[in-house]
């Protein structure tokens, strides 16, 4: 897994739930549509990564 897809995969992740929150708290359920939407794209991107990486080895 390289270092910059990892660290892209783990920004999307924190941005996202931070959107997702704060969209939550002011009820803006558009945005915080957009802010899961987010995160679980980090989440897919750094599960991509790590299986790249593990059939490497």
């Amino acid at each position: 897994m390289s270092a910059g897809e990892r660290a892209k995969a783990k920004a999307e992740q924190v941005v996202g739930k931070t959107v997702r929150k704060a969209a939550h708290a002011v009820h803006k359920e558009t945005l915080a549509a957009k802010g899961a939407a987010l995160e679980a794209r980090g989440r897919a991107r750094g599960a991509k990564e790590q299986t790249k990486g593990f059939f490497k080895h």
